[in-house]
């Protein structure tokens, strides 16, 4: 396993098939709909072949989704890199914790740490960026937390329970 995607308590590895019904109930899961932009749910059809296709390079599909897991083998989230622009070296990237219980416990904290050193060092890119909802403010603090500047406001952005709601634009550039 590359040591860039090892931490202390958690590591990130690619999805296999088994991960079918782990990935299946994120997108499923209605409450977490407003993070994705999701509006339908998916058949397991759909993600089973969505896994079939999840091992392409990340030059030619231009994303990436790891899977967070403990040294146990339990499933604590997914980290995705998406919109992948290797001529302007840059991309962005979302995380999930999936059980609520397991937040503000680091484990996001050090996946999150864990994609900056491998998009840093192994793909050389040169900027990150995220998009998160105003009202999100543990996952401002945790982008924050690793050095994310917010640079810009997306005013009504999206429209969540009849309201719209602003998107903070956050980046960070390797210097």
């Amino acid at each position: 396993m590359m040591t860039t995607l090892k931490g202390d308590t958690i590591f990130l590895r690619p999805l296999e098939p088994e991960d079918l019904d782990y990935i299946y109930s994120i997108e499923n899961n209605e409450a977490l709909w407003e993070l994705s932009s999701t509006q339908t749910p998916y058949s397991r059809y759909l993600i089973k072949q969505y896994l079939e296709h999840a091992h392409k390079d990340i030059f030619e599909v231009k994303q990436l989704r790891l899977l967070i897991s403990d040294y146990d083998g339990n499933e604590l989230g997914l980290i995705d890199i998406f919109e992948f622009d290797p001529k302007n070296l840059k991309a962005g990237i979302g995380i999930l914790i999936s059980d609520g219980s397991k937040r503000n416990k680091g484990i996001g904290s050090e996946a999150l740490q864990l994609l900056i050193d491998y998009c840093f060092t192994h793909l050389n890119l040169h900027q990150l960026y995220c998009n998160i909802s105003e009202d999100n403010q543990p996952s401002i603090k945790l982008f924050t937390k690793h050095n994310f500047n917010i640079v810009g406001t997306k005013k009504d952005w999206c429209l969540s329970n009849g309201k719209f709601k602003n998107e903070l634009f956050l980046q960070l550039i390797n210097s």
